[in-house]
């Protein structure tokens, strides 16, 4: 009876123990995360780059002769100039088209073309979208007054919008900037990446870290890559077409095919070519609008990894979702963590095999 009762402290007091072992474990891990959250999607960016460049990385590592911080430095301001020469033009696009817009509005010397036949004969929004093109049109001072209001309590967001951009392009940076030092310390970082994959998942650690890695640069490079490319020759098209503030139209392009929906911002650009244009100047329009809107059915084949192709609605609901979550720097990384997350859990559903497979 006294063994049993001392076995019962023993068993409440070790519990105790673990208890409050656990209990100081999860308070330190919610502490640690409360401090790195601001800098979450930033590292969470950067290893995904890092993920996704490092095959380019070892290549040019080889050709540097094998000097890690050499070639990390290469690919860093590599990466640094293809982000930072598209912002520079379209910001300088962008403020051109403000102060020459500004300008025509002071000046009374703006004018908009009066609205085709046509535009009336669209169903739902033919009419009204046709009365407002046509008192544009003539009367665009009255126009304005009458939406004043709605423009003044526009003006705190689109300024808002604005600050968020400039926030958006630094966290990119500063990602860059921390995917080159991931890079630098590669074998550290795969001896870690390998550790934590092993504790995870066991014996198939190595599997899933493979599916991991390839489903990441597939991602990458079949949805965000083409993204990319697509707005940069929808960008060139906007600049040689005169479309005005083409570098907000292409800014818009490439958060719209992100979300698989490109061609929701190329129509109305080509509506209005239509309405500003001449015929040929539109029809040649339209004809390169058609050659970006399908390059994606070729270059997503080349692009995407074998074995490791997301479906679509995945990648739509984490850019959404992760755009929701931590702003417009979520679009990119929602869209490869939540499709890393799926095929790692149909992975585990399969078992071993699936894993091997789809590796």
């Amino acid at each position: 009876m006294i063994t049993e009762q001392l076995s019962t402290k023993e068993y409440r007091r070790r519990a105790l123990e673990v208890a409050i072992h656990v209990g100081l474990v999860v308070l330190l891990a919610t502490a640690c995360l409360m401090i790195l959250r601001p800098f979450v999607p930033l590292i969470a960016w950067g290893i995904v780059i890092a993920i996704a460049v490092y095959p380019g990385y070892r290549k040019v590592r080889t050709l540097v002769g094998g000097r890690d911080n050499l070639a990390a430095a290469l690919c860093t301001l590599f990466f640094l100039a293809v982000l930072t020469v598209p912002v520079v033009l379209l910001a300088q696009t962008m403020a051109e088209g403000i102060h020459t817009l500004s300008t025509n509005v002071k000046n009374g010397t703006i004018s908009i073309p009066p609205p085709p036949d046509t535009v009336g004969t669209w169903p739902l929004i033919g009419t009204p979208l046709k009365n407002i093109w046509s008192m544009a049109s003539t009367n665009l001072t009255g126009l304005l007054k009458n939406f004043a209001p709605q423009i003044k309590a526009a003006l705190p967001e689109l300024l808002s919008a604005s600050a968020s951009v400039g926030l958006t392009v630094l966290q990119f940076i500063l990602s860059i900037l921390v995917a080159g030092v991931l890079l630098a310390k590669a074998s550290g970082c795969a001896s870690i990446s390998h550790s934590l994959a092993n504790r995870l998942f066991g014996n198939q650690g190595p599997e899933f870290e493979d599916l991991a890695g390839s489903t990441i640069r597939s991602v990458t490079n079949g949805i965000l890559g083409v993204a990319v490319i697509q707005s940069v020759l929808a960008g060139l098209g906007f600049m040689i077409g005169g479309l005005p503030g083409a570098g907000l139209w292409t800014l818009l392009f490439l958060f719209a095919a992100v979300l698989q929906v490109g061609a929701l911002v190329l129509i109305p650009a080509v509506i209005y070519m239509f309405a500003i244009a001449s015929t040929t100047k539109a029809v040649l329009f339209l004809l390169w609008c058609i050659f970006v809107g399908l390059i994606d059915n070729v270059l997503k084949p080349l692009l995407l990894g074998r074995g490791v192709a997301v479906p679509i609605v995945v990648v739509f609901l984490g850019a959404i979702g992760g755009f929701l979550a931590v702003g417009t720097i979520g679009l990119f990384i929602g869209a490869i963590v939540l499709s890393v997350g799926y095929k790692l859990f149909l992975a585990w559903l399969e078992g071993p095999v699936a894993a091997k497979q789809e590796a």
